[in-house]
């Protein structure tokens, strides 16, 4: 399918566990059926010829662990009013799962994900770009309750994770990468003020 309405793209960044999923929810659900909503976590590559026990050591937070060429594509493809069918990813085995995702385009594409304004090619998509700003306390703490509830992984392991790789790379990739953002949300998908104001902003976009 093809349609000849363009596409305004929504980037949404921030830490693990900074919030900029809710807010990414929040303004698709604020937006009336007029909005699309992809997870940069979809993207992840897929490596099944590595064992599991070495999957789940990977640096699954630096920008080379997801399939930045099918991520850029396919955002293209939905810019110019096409269709595509993307991967979804399970947590718990580190892969793609078997099924795939058909989206149409939509007045408004919304793209979440930590390391979305680190790639400056996917940025280059980008027509709007906010930045979900939240301590790092509260970030950790988050993601401890996401992953063991969520995604059956142990505290240990998940603390270990954090540690090794997703502190590090937060500070080498997804702080630096803020400069580049229109909008700076502090404290997560729970702001109001900053929600009611990027929802009203969209809003008026799409109108004219």
């Amino acid at each position: 399918m093809k349609t000849d309405q363009k596409s305004i793209v929504i980037g949404i960044c921030g830490g693990t566990g900074s919030g900029k999923t809710t807010l990414a929810k929040r303004l698709y659900d604020a937006l009336d059926g007029n909005a699309l909503l992809i997870g940069m976590d979809c993207y992840y590559k897929h490596c099944p010829e590595i064992p599991f026990e070495k999957r789940v050591k990977a640096n699954y937070d630096h920008p080379d662990a997801f399939d930045v060429d099918l991520m850029l594509s396919q955002l293209k493809e939905l810019k110019a009013g096409k269709s595509v069918t993307h991967p979804t990813y399970d947590f718990s085995t580190y892969l793609r799962k078997d099924e795939w995702k058909k989206v149409q385009p939509k007045p408004v594409i919304i793209i979440e994900g930590i390391l979305l304004f680190a790639v400056p090619e996917i940025v280059d998509e980008l027509d709007i770009k906010i930045y979900v700003d939240t301590d790092a306390d509260v970030r950790i703490l988050r993601r401890i309750m996401r992953d063991v509830n969520e995604r059956g992984r142990s505290l240990e392991s998940v603390v270990s994770q954090y540690l090794e790789t997703a502190k590090p790379m937060h500070e080498y990739f997804i702080e630096p990468s803020k400069r580049c953002a229109d909008i700076i949300v502090p404290e997560g998908g729970r702001n109001e003020v900053a929600f009611d104001m990027i929802a009203g902003a969209i809003r008026r976009k799409i109108k004219n």
